[in-house]
């Protein structure tokens, strides 16, 4: 949200004009209700270790990722790149373990 010298990066602007009119408690009441939003939607996956699995929230930020023309570029970019090199692997290096 910040550049390195400590300004908000311009396309944070509109976003902490609002966040500075909410209090630190404001902002955990949030979170805390878009978790329980979460959790009564399923909202979540299952992490599976020894004796069984525990189910865990999808990782969000209530705050949101902005990025600008630039950014989304270069992402948009990385993305072509690995679907264009997913596309050239073989097909069996694709499979679920178990399924040879």
């Amino acid at each position: 949200m910040r550049a390195p010298d400590g300004t908000v990066r311009h396309a944070y602007a509109e976003l902490a004009g609002l966040l500075d009119n909410l209090s630190i408690d404001s902002l955990v009441t949030k979170q805390n209700a878009a978790e329980e939003l979460f959790r009564r939607l399923g909202i979540t996956f299952a992490v599976y270790a020894e004796g069984g699995s525990t189910e865990r929230l999808i990782p969000f930020d209530l705050i949101p990722r902005i990025l600008d023309r630039s950014e989304w570029d270069l992402v948009e970019r990385g993305c072509i790149q690995r679907v264009k090199a997913i596309k050239r692997l073989p097909l069996r290096h694709l499979s679920r373990p178990g399924d040879h």
